[in-house]
């Protein structure tokens, strides 16, 4: 097992990692999202055109050829970043990079209109979840006005306004205008790999850094949202703060908080208290998400709706807890196990690996990130943990809450 991280000429930084005797290649490609989108829903569309036909093959051609040499290729939006990614077979390499090239240079953007049909079926599907609708109001509190809280809500009700051109501009802007990480996986020689991708992908617009446009969101106060659906036997309930980020100082402390709190199932702090102890849900869990410029750390139960009351004070009272009484040292030696099982159930396979290097390159924390919040973690102490809560934890949280 090889690794080694370096540049094309056009300053994408990749990293390519030589897995032996794995029959699959897998690539990812990430470009950073340095701006807010004009109107709410344009990367969500952008991100879905790149699939639907090219200068060379219309949309039917074009899954007829991924299919025809068994390609699972995708394209997938996050906040700060667009992931392309594919895996194939060895021998296929090279076919899997000249159609991902000819997505990203030859995209007509031509089925617009269908798209855009689509992509509001989907919202309106996804948003009559209920557990869904909290967390789209929780987040449109959250990030009130800010790139961050465009929410499904928010797509939904902009979609209509938006053009091709606007998508098309947006999609010329990243291209030009975004930082670009590439990571490699599989069993073929690196430097067969890297002749394919230097006259690909290194003749795309040149990586640049260093020109972030978003502003840092800020919760001033204390929010709390509800919503009423009639059809339900459950209430919803989200209640979080905003914190740091990836490659803060905290960051590690929230990483360990967030297992111990409720992330880890059956043995997490809410979930012994909250379900087994108290009978109050089926479902209670914490869960700590990371932006660019800021952190998102909620919890989330659903329960009986004469139970609203008393799930939101259990959430205080464990929250209470964690403020004021330092976790064991067994606790969290068995939180610090718990991340390293995990990072290593999440980069089981090639793919897996690919997303997370490309993900962290992309946002600047470097390749290895990982492994640097690994060694970070095994650092933390409870008095790391208290001093965290206390200082994050505070009245500034938002509630958002649904039922019948």
């Amino acid at each position: 097992m090889t690794k080694e991280i370096s540049e094309l000429s056009n300053n994408i930084e990749y990293i390519y990692k030589e897995n032996q005797n794995t029959p699959r290649m897998a690539l990812c490609l990430n470009f950073s999202i340095n701006k807010a989108e004009k109107i709410p829903g344009i990367y969500s569309l952008m991100s879905r055109l790149l699939l639907q036909g090219t200068k060379k093959y219309n949309s039917e051609q074009l899954a007829n050829e991924f299919e025809k040499y068994a390609i699972d290729f995708s394209s997938e939006l996050f906040p700060n970043y667009i992931r392309l990614k594919f895996v194939c077979l060895n021998e296929d390499f090279s076919k899997a990079v000249e159609l991902i090239n000819e997505v990203l240079t030859n995209s007509t953007f031509d089925e617009f209109e269908k798209e855009r049909l689509k992509l509001k079926g989907e919202i309106t599907a996804e948003l009559d979840s209920p557990r869904v609708k909290a967390l789209d109001a929780y987040y449109n509190e959250m990030f009130e006005n800010h790139y961050y809280g465009n929410t499904m809500t928010k797509v939904a009700k902009n979609l209509d306004s938006i053009t091709k051109e606007e998508v098309i501009d947006a999609y010329k802007y990243i291209l030009n205008n975004s930082k670009k990480a590439l990571a490699i996986v599989g069993a073929l020689k690196k430097d067969e790999v890297i002749s394919e991708i230097e006259k690909t992908f290194g003749k795309l617009p040149n990586s640049i850094d260093n020109n972030f446009e978003i502003e840092k969101p800020e919760l001033k106060k204390a929010k709390e949202v509800t919503n009423i659906k009639s059809d339900l036997n459950q209430a919803h309930i989200i209640k979080g703060w905003q914190v740091p980020s990836n490659g803060e100082k905290d960051y590690p402390s929230l990483v360990l908080l967030n297992i111990i709190l409720g992330a880890c199932g059956l043995s997490s702090r809410l979930f012994l208290e909250l379900r087994d102890k108290k009978g109050l849900a089926y479902v209670v869990r914490s869960t700590y998400e990371t932006y660019k410029l800021t952190g998102n750390f909620m919890i989330y139960i659903a329960t009986e709706p004469n139970n609203i009351e008393i799930s939101l004070k259990g959430f205080d009272e464990e929250i209470e807890k964690i403020k004021t009484i330092p976790v064991s040292e067994k606790e969290l030696d068995d939180a610090k196990n718990n991340l390293i099982g995990k990072c290593a159930f999440l980069e089981e396979t090639n793919i897996q690996q690919a997303c997370t290097y490309a993900k962290y390159g992309a946002l600047g924390l470097g390749f290895d990130f990982t492994e640097t919040m690994k060694e970070q973690a095994q650092k933390v102490t409870p008095n790391d943990i208290l001093d965290c809560a206390q200082r994050l934890f505070n009245e500034k949280s938002v509630i958002s809450i649904i039922k019948p």
